[in-house]
């Protein structure tokens, strides 16, 4: 039963993000397959529509050879892993000093009313989430914010319109 109850968290990876995550694996020492271990939870993330299950924490755990409540600890410590479902447009917002400094209160507000929605929530039609985090690392364009992987920076309420519409 063992065995079949390991297989079915492996299985639980596609041959695509296995692939992928065989190539993190590579980049690092024989005995340090769990130095992949961010990449394999955004890999196993993108393939499962934007969040983590514990099943998918789980399958990451056997994959790499690594305790599950060491896979548990990098999942929840870390802002961009999701852990229930999401917009299929996460916009996080940066609200750090930087960004507060120039204006990210008023990102903020235009979003909560454009979107109808508040930090944590996701908008009716499963289009977008509205996510605050603590910095994403671009205080030279603040006030920022990401949605996927994009950037998007020195935000006015004309280029966030200009960002959603691009979205549609």
């Amino acid at each position: 039963m063992s065995q079949a109850k390991s297989q079915s968290k492996l299985d639980l990876i596609s041959d695509a993000a296995r692939a992928e995550i065989d190539q993190w694996v590579a980049k690092y020492p024989e005995d340090r397959k769990d130095s992949a271990c961010m990449p394999a939870l955004r890999i196993l993330q993108d393939q499962n529509g934007g969040w983590l299950t514990t099943e998918l924490m789980d399958a990451v755990a056997e994959y790499l050879d690594m305790p599950p409540i060491a896979v548990y600890e990098v999942a929840t410590f870390y802002s961009m892993y999701e852990h229930e479902p999401v917009g299929r447009h996460k916009i996080c917002v940066c609200t750090n000093i930087s960004c507060m400094l120039c204006g990210s209160d008023d990102v903020v507000k235009h979003l909560n009313e454009k979107l109808g929605i508040k930090f944590g929530e996701t908008t009716e039609d499963g289009r977008y989430s509205l996510k605050e985090v603590e910095c994403l690392g671009a205080c030279g364009g603040a006030p920022m914010m990401q949605v996927g992987r994009s950037y998007y920076e020195n935000l006015t309420p004309e280029k966030i319109d200009a960002i959603l519409d691009s979205l549609e």
